[in-house]
């Protein structure tokens, strides 16, 4: 018979892996003898190396209580978890790929075409503080609205070839900087209103569509400058007298 000592001297563990054992029930715990010493027998030995045995394979502790002590229930559980870890890798694998992907600038967050239009903005005049606004409106759009992305955004690249609607959007740019009691903002409102109304009627494109990633937009914009919000409040009811088709998350939460 053996010390527990002796029992993790000779298996190749510790004093302190033979507990965590006895505590997870993977080994049974021998009753003390009369010297008040434990002893383990032979069966203690070849359970431990069998313990030790699939620890040291990668099988979880948890998992080496539930297997069976038959060779085919042991060697059914092994497959099963064989089965598994393979499915695990294959995930980091393919995780692998596409982090090494995304810094090799093989995977874009926003299509080829999107990038080069905001590549072309410094060009026409557009800032920074716009450009970045652009970027971070078409990334949510495309992640939300992947049916109507395409869609609005060619119908925006469009405009900006026209000379006139592309002034009015470097003049919303710009109004960024205004005082909300500027009156060139009135004047700017009113010139986007009609632009709109020539353009596309009273329904622009995605006039249908959830509203509330265009309000979260806008009024996150808004927060950014007293000039955007003034600019959008005067928008807003212009549109409303003109009869536009424009929609709020107000008006959603009324339908419930």
């Amino acid at each position: 018979m053996l010390t527990i000592g002796q029992l993790a001297r000779y298996v190749g563990v510790s004093t302190k892996t033979v507990r965590v054992y006895h505590a997870k029930g993977l080994l049974p715990e021998p009753e003390r003898d009369s010297s008040g010493y434990r002893r383990y027998s032979a069966d203690a030995v070849v359970e431990l190396v069998r313990i030790r045995m699939l620890a040291d394979a990668g099988v979880p502790l948890a998992r080496i209580r539930e297997l069976g002590s038959t060779p085919e229930e042991l060697a059914d559980a092994l497959q099963q978890i064989d089965a598994g870890l393979t499915a695990r890798i294959k995930g980091l694998r393919d995780t692998q790929r596409r982090l090494r992907k995304l810094a090799a600038g093989e995977i874009r967050i926003l299509p080829a075409n999107v990038e080069e239009h905001l590549a072309g903005l410094p060009a026409l005049g557009f800032t920074d503080r716009w450009i970045a606004m652009e970027r971070d409106l078409w990334i949510i759009v495309y992640a939300t609205h992947p049916d109507l992305a395409d869609t609005l955004f060619q119908d925006q690249a469009q405009s900006l070839t026209d000379p006139d609607l592309r002034n009015l959007y470097l003049a919303a740019d710009h109004a960024h900087d205004l005082d909300p009691d500027d009156p060139a903002l009135i004047e700017l409102a009113d010139r986007i209103v009609a632009a709109s109304i020539q353009r596309y009627g009273t329904e622009p494109p995605g006039s249908d569509a959830d509203p509330a990633i265009p309000d979260l937009l806008q009024n996150t914009l808004n927060a950014a400058s007293p000039g955007w919000q003034r600019l959008d409040s005067l928008i807003r009811s212009r549109m409303a007298d003109a009869g536009f088709t424009l929609r709020t998350t107000s008006d959603d939460s009324h339908d419930g």
